[in-house]
């Protein structure tokens, strides 16, 4: 196996590991507003998190920019949080600021915030010269997202097509609340999981 389809390989499993649930959570969020026919416009938005992603670890590894990893475990769970709010708070994205085309900007600003969780784990891999493995790493990603995005507009025609039958009156605000609900809940949850296994981590002296 060559070192590009080493790393895309390991791209792809990243992203669709359930142990990187912040992730898939993240990505399910951005995918719950969008229906078959949005399938564009997912596809802007899940690529703007993968270009968020890559300017991150670019500068992550490179050591260009340092981020202590407290910060960004905080950070990780809100974005999720940030994003469940959003799809629920904008009901109308017609009438939405900028025509509701500001969600790429949107992924990929929260992107450069996950790019950097796994970043200092992949910064031990990488060896000069990076351009290589970043980009195969970053494909693999694509990839990755991309079977998450298939898998969940599948399950999300699922739940349509179940909350039609027992609420044939129900629009769009109702599946939002079934699927936010508990991705908030899983977030938040992580979130304390990872304040607890950092206080629970004795200090050693040297």
């Amino acid at each position: 196996m060559s070192e590009l389809q080493a790393f895309l390989m390991l791209g792809f499993r990243h992203i669709t590991d359930l142990a990187a649930m912040d992730h898939i959570l993240f990505l399910l969020a951005l995918a719950a507003i969008y229906r078959a026919r949005d399938w564009r416009r997912s596809l802007w938005v899940i690529s703007a998190f993968t270009a968020g992603h890559s300017v991150t670890l670019a500068l992550a590894v490179t050591g260009a920019v340092v981020l202590p990893t407290a910060l960004i475990e905080f950070l990780i769970p809100l974005t999720i949080v940030a994003t469940c709010i959003e799809n629920l708070l904008v009901a109308d994205r017609a009438r939405a600021w900028w025509g509701g085309r500001y969600r790429p900007v949107f992924a990929g600003v929260f992107g450069l915030v996950h790019g950097a969780g796994f970043a200092n784990y992949l910064r031990s891999l990488f060896v000069a010269p990076i351009a290589l493995p970043l980009f195969g790493f970053n494909v693999g990603i694509e990839l990755g997202q991309l079977v998450v995005l298939a898998l969940a507009a599948g399950a999300l025609a699922g739940l349509d097509r179940c909350v039609g039958a027992v609420a044939p009156r129900a629009r769009s605000p109702l599946r939002l609340r079934v699927v936010a609900e508990p991705l908030v809940a899983c977030a938040c949850s992580g979130a304390s999981a990872r304040r607890r296994r950092s206080r629970s981590i004795p200090c050693t002296r040297r």
